[in-house]
């Protein structure tokens, strides 16, 4: 059973149902949604997943898409899905502030690895959450902000499942501890291309071009596995069905496992043909948060 520190509980409620209890933290900027295993499936350390939106969503839109919450008391792991801050202008659109690439058009100085790194220490502490198994998962700029948490605190993060995002456009020392990365990336995307692109649509206050670089994905993805010692050379592993509107298993699976420090990889699950939004086949998300599951810290 989860232990649930009293001085810390925030509007909680269903206790003791034997579906997920819906429940809310604030960590100075606004109510945080968090999904929670009934005291019936829940483990005494059970597991944190972070889920993060892309660049103008929110929390609960990818959510209401990706229903990790639906697993949450099969696999008895703590489920929050925060929001990024608001655009000071124009339409405004939320955002997290990742990397020079993506997605502080507006040269905001909001600080979102240290604001994540505190949601998970408060969840860690209200709900004893197990320190091995702590997972992000991103779509778009939810990706790089992944990838930013898991260089800025590798010491924390187990495991990133980055949705069509990329890593960061320089290539800075390896962080001091591995940590497991898992790409998964259509094709076809428009938006956060395949083979590495710049995203400089977006003018700065003068009204001119920004040149925002990003790596494609096989840089991405090999990048991550030198960070975590591993040899280049990667595996083939099984395709994946992960896009209802492709036809048979599209995804194509390659691994980088060979050498890497204290048991770690990098992974790339690539949909043949899919776009930055993928149409999730029904076992999507329980994919990854299986892959995720099994890539605990050492």
């Amino acid at each position: 059973m989860i232990k649930i520190r009293a001085s810390l509980v925030i509007g909680l409620f269903c206790l003791g149902s034997t579906t997920a209890d819906s429940q809310t933290i604030n960590v100075d900027r606004g109510d945080i949604q968090v999904r929670v295993p009934s005291a019936a499936n829940a483990e005494s350390q059970p597991a944190l997943v972070v889920l993060l939106h892309g660049y103008s969503h929110t929390g609960q839109l990818r959510e209401s898409e990706w229903k990790f919450g639906e697993l949450v008391e099969d696999y008895g792991f703590v489920l929050a899905y925060p929001d990024g801050t608001r655009e000071s202008s124009g339409n405004e659109n939320t955002f997290w502030n990742a990397s020079a690439a993506c997605c502080n058009f507006q040269g905001s100085d909001v600080d979102d690895s240290t604001y994540i790194i505190s949601i998970i220490s408060q969840l860690t502490d209200l709900y004893e959450i197990d320190p091995k198994r702590i997972y992000l998962v991103g779509h778009s700029n939810g990706g790089f902000m992944s990838y930013r948490l898991a260089y800025d605190h590798s010491e924390t993060i187990a495991a990133i499942a980055s949705v069509a995002g990329a890593a960061a456009n320089a290539n800075h020392p390896a962080p001091p501890h591995p940590v497991n990365v898992l790409q998964i990336h259509g094709t076809a995307d428009s938006v956060i291309a395949y083979e590495g692109g710049n995203l400089n649509r977006f003018e700065d206050t003068a009204g001119r071009e920004v040149s925002r670089p990003y790596p494609g994905v096989i840089e991405t993805v090999e990048r991550w596995a030198s960070y975590n010692g591993c040899t280049l050379e990667k595996i083939s592993a099984k395709n994946r069905d992960l896009d209802r509107l492709l036809p048979g298993a599209e995804t194509a699976v390659t691994q980088h496992t060979e050498n890497c420090k204290n048991g770690s990889s990098s992974e790339l699950w690539t949909i043949n043909g899919g776009s930055h939004s993928p149409d999730i086949s029904d076992s999507f998300s329980q994919q990854i948060v299986e892959w995720l599951l099994a890539h605990p810290k050492p």
